[in-house]
């Protein structure tokens, strides 16, 4: 009886980890073709922004971010905000500004400033005015942060997410709910400095994969030796 109890159990394990390493398996047909679709998208040739403010806010992960864009507008300077940055260049901040198109305005992350820079009177030459051309690629709203991350205190002034919604609200400008991560270009000055976006995606699905199916094939090669070892003691 113990025996066919354990046998039941085992099965139901082998069962268990074959699903999870078919899911897996799945997930990295998932992943490769998400890899796939944003480097053709990183590395295309950059298309107008064109929608216009009725089509601006359909935007979609799926379809649209990573795209390459370009656009011409001024910056609302006025309507900067800071958000606080860890990147390959160390500690400092996003420059998030609006930009006034023909079309409407749309929010962009003009790049990283150090964190003795963050106050833009320490970097006037960089406050461009006039009509500009941002090229950049899509974003779409951070409203969510890694595990030990702080949430934004507009009351503050103090930015840790590129959370579009909140900082168009404390800015009072009417945006879509995505931004524009502008590419490296010259700037007088130096900052702030972009093409620091990051396009890294984990992909550790076929490890994961081999590792449940081993654990499923391991378990029943016990329940094939346990089988065994009953229908030995039965014959003997």
């Amino acid at each position: 009886m113990r025996r066919f109890l354990a046998l039941i159990a085992i099965s139901v394990a082998v069962v268990t980890l074959s699903g999870l390493g078919v899911w897996q398996v799945q997930r990295l047909i998932w992943k490769t073709a998400l890899i796939e679709t944003v480097t053709t998208r990183v590395h295309a040739a950059p298309q107008p922004l064109v929608h216009g403010p009725a089509g601006w806010p359909a935007f979609t992960a799926e379809r649209d971010e990573y795209r390459r864009v370009t656009l011409r507008g001024h910056f609302r300077h006025d309507k900067e905000t800071q958000v606080y940055a860890l990147t390959d260049l160390g500690a400092g901040y996003w420059v998030m500004t609006p930009l006034e198109t023909p079309d409407g305005t749309v929010m962009v992350n003009r790049g990283y400033v150090p964190t003795d820079k963050r106050d833009p009177a320490t970097r006037t030459a960089g406050q461009v005015s006039g009509e500009v051309q941002v090229t950049g690629l899509v974003r779409l709203s951070q409203d969510k942060g890694w595990l030990f991350s702080q949430p934004n205190d507009p009351a503050r002034d103090q930015w840790f997410l590129r959370d579009v919604a909140q900082i168009a609200r404390a800015r009072q400008v009417a945006v879509p709910n995505w931004f524009i991560d502008a590419e490296a270009t010259p700037v007088p000055g130096g900052l702030p400095q972009g093409g620091l976006t990051v396009v890294r995606f984990t992909n550790n699905h076929l490890v994961y994969a081999i590792t449940w199916f081993s654990l499923a094939g391991g378990l029943a090669g016990v329940s094939l030796w346990l089988s065994r070892r009953g229908q030995r003691k039965e014959n003997n």
